[in-house]
Parts: C-alpha cells; sequence; structure tokens
C-alpha cells in the first residue's frame, strides 16, 4: 500500500495507477493532525479499501509528507563512497576532514524542517549555497532500542523518497539542514512488503529536466538496518521517526524558479518547486547587542 497525506491532514491510499487517492480519514475514523502517525500506533489496517474507488485525483489534491510531524528525523551523513570523494573534492559541501557515516555516526534534523512536495522548498538566503541531495529515507513503525541489524529491518513500516536541502557554510550539520522545507517527503510511504529489495533500488534527481544524481541504494556504506542499529545504540528510535539513508554524488546548487524532480524505483516520483528569499545571510546574522 501507498499512503499520502493530503489537503492539510487527510490520509489516503493512493490507487494502482498513481492518479487518484482513496481516503482513509472518514472511513478509519482517523482524528489527528498526523494521521499516518495515528494509523501506525494504532489497531488499524486499511487493505480491505486498496481496491476502493478513487475519492479525489491527485492532480486535484495538494499533497503534504506522509508524516506531517515525526518526533525524529535520523539523517545519515556521507554515507554514499562516490559522494565521499564528491565531498573531499569540493570544500563548499563539507569543511570537516574526511570521513564517512562509519566515523561520525548520524544527526538529527527539526521535526518541523518537513513539507511535502507540494509545499515546495524555500531557499532561505539569496547570498549562501543551498544544495539538492535526494535518498532513500523510511518511516519506522515500532519503537526498538539496543535492537540488532537483522531485526531492525522488521521495525521498518515502509519507505519514502526524501530531500535533503542543506546550506553550505561552516555552521553545524544539523543547523544547516534544519531550515523550515528543508526535509520534502514523498509523494508516498510504500509499505515495507511492497518493496523487495531496499538495498537494490534506483534513486535519481533531475533539476530543470537534466540528470545531477543518479544511483542504487547498493552503493550505501550503511544499510537501512545498519542505521537503525546505529541509531538504537544512543536513543530509542519511536514509531513515526523517520530516518534517511545518504545521498549520491551529484549534489548541486539550488536557486530560484529551479524544479526539482525526484524519483525512487519502486516508491514513486514528485516535483519540488524552490523558490527563494529576498535577503542576505548578513541581514539576519545574530546581533548579540540586539
Amino acid at each position: 500500500m501507498r499512503f499520502v497525506q493530503y489537503d492539510e491532514g487527510r490520509l489516503g491510499l493512493l490507487t494502482d495507477d498513481g492518479t487518484g487517492i482513496i481516503d482513509l480519514t472518514d472511513r478509519l475514523g482517523l482524528g489527528s493532525e498526523d494521521p499516518l502517525a495515528e494509523y501506525i500506533e494504532g489497531d488499524y489496517d486499511a487493505s480491505e479499501y486498496a481496491d476502493a474507488e478513487a475519492d479525489v485525483a491527485v492532480e486535484d489534491a495538494h499533497l503534504g509528507s506522509p508524516i506531517r510531524r515525526p518526533g525524529k528525523v535520523i539523517a545519515a551523513p556521507l554515507n554514499y563512497e562516490n559522494h565521499i570523494e564528491e565531498a573531499i573534492a569540493d570544500r563548499d559541501i563539507t569543511t570537516d576532514e574526511w570521513f564517512s557515516i562509519e566515523d561520525k555516526g548520524y544527526f538529527l534534523k527539526a521535526p518541523s524542517s518537513v513539507v511535502g512536495p507540494d509545499d515546495g522548498i524555500e531557499l532561505p538566503f539569496s547570498d549562501r549555497r543551498c544544495d539538492h541531495e535526494v535518498e532513500l529515507a523510511f518511516v519506522m513503525g515500532e519503537d526498538v532500542k539496543d535492537v540488532s541489524t537483522e531485526e531492525a529491518w522488521d521495525s521498518i513500516f515502509g519507505y519514502t523518497i526524501l530531500l535533503d536541502i542543506s546550506v553550505r557554510g561552516d555552521q553545524d550539520r544539523s543547523n544547516r539542514k534544519s531550515y523550515d522545507t528543508f526535509t520534502v517527503i514523498g509523494p508516498a510511504v510504500v509499505t515495507a512488503d511492497e518493496i523487495d529489495d531496499p538495498q537494490n533500488l534506483d534513486l535519481e534527481l533531475e533539476l530543470n529536466g537534466e540528470v545531477r544524481q543518479s544511483d542504487n541504494t547498493s552503493d550505501m556504506v550503511y544499510t537501512c538496518g545498519n542505521v537503525v542499529q546505529y541509531a538504537s545504540i544512543g536513543a530509542t528510535v519511536e514509531a513515526g521517526d523517520v530516518i534517511t539513508t545518504g545521498t549520491p554524488e551529484g549534489v548541486g546548487a539550488l536557486a530560484d524558479g529551479d524544479t526539482i524532480e525526484a524519483t525512487i524505483e519502486g516508491i514513486g516520483s514528485m516535483t519540488v518547486d524552490v523558490t527563494e528569499r529576498d535577503r542576505t545571510f548578513d541581514d539576519v546574522n545574530v546581533n548579540k547587542d540586539g
């Protein structure tokens, strides 16, 4: 099943052809502002409605993030070998010395940075480079702590596409990646039973019609299960948390008016528009004198 959140807090299933949405909010009696989280944590079963007629066309709906406000967004830095090499060669990408996820572990993104494909990306500054990063992400289906890599796979509810947008600079990674609209999730969360092998999926990002990133999830340093296992050592990974697995090479700067098309095999595609605020980094730099 492919779960979507649409029109300000309604949960639905995509039809098989991807053109329609089957409403679940009324059928299941969902009432929270984050209906997929409510579905995951509750005793619900949407499978009986999977073949129902669509209630609304996708083109007529506003697609938000399938999971509206996860408790945590756990992110894997430099988890593809070719992106590690890219980062070493381009010091605008990272000012750290050489490292990979094996050295640094994960970082956190603000849940308030989460939006859906139809919400778009807003670049916060006109004078700072902001890059696109396409990633396979997944939503947790249960709480885990100190879980093994093998057991971690069973705790995943479903998979999705995530755009990790990044301001380049010297600030802490969580700072630079937590601006509003910097975590775009969608268009759907595809349940784990629908994905034969998460570690063998083609992913691609086009910017204004030109392919910029293209790879396969088999090239990850840490697998999805590895990332869950590592994160659960220090913190309880909870149902509804989003975990994102890093980006391959090809990251690049975004500009006002750009359009991103992000695709992952077996999950789908999402189109995201980019706008830019008319201000500079210095305009909003903290003035400690008030």
